[in-house]
């Protein structure tokens, strides 16, 4: 169940996407706090957006399974329980800030040069010189820190 404030988040969010990513926001947050694990943090946006979807975010199925109609059925307390348990045993390192950079790297990556590009060039229209500085000295610092 999404906490009271993501949910307030997320409807003050224009966007589908831009909702649905409070909800994977909450996610990595709870695996900080140790509320439990992911195996990676692909596995952990899969949660957050699966939170979002039944919160009636306006977002597609997942990529490549076909989502069953609505049947108004109760969750199954076993599986639910099963995947709470599974979750606790998992480590806490795919909500690490170094697992989610390498996670939208990789992401962008795959979408190509051009959309990175579009991205970039949307980041310097929106930022504004304050947050373009913000982000060169983070990039610096982060470069010296790993060579």
């Amino acid at each position: 169940m999404p906490e009271k404030r993501t949910a307030a988040r997320a409807r003050k969010a224009k966007s589908p996407s831009t909702k649905a990513g409070e909800y994977v926001r909450e996610e990595f947050e709870h695996i900080r706090e140790g509320k439990h694990g992911a195996r990676s943090a692909k596995q952990a946006i899969a949660i957050g957006l699966s939170k979002a979807r039944k919160a009636g975010v306006k977002l597609p199925p997942r990529p490549g399974v076909r989502e069953p109609k609505e049947t108004h059925r109760k969750p199954n307390p076993a599986r639910s329980r099963a995947t709470s348990r599974a979750l606790k045993r998992e480590g806490r390192s795919a909500a690490s800030h170094e697992a989610i950079s390498r996670q939208a790297r990789t992401s962008a990556r795959q979408r190509g040069p051009a959309n990175r590009r579009r991205a970039a060039q949307k980041a310097v229209r929106t930022k504004g010189a304050a947050g373009r500085h913000r982000a060169a000295v983070k990039a610096a610092r982060t470069r010296a820190r790993h060579g």
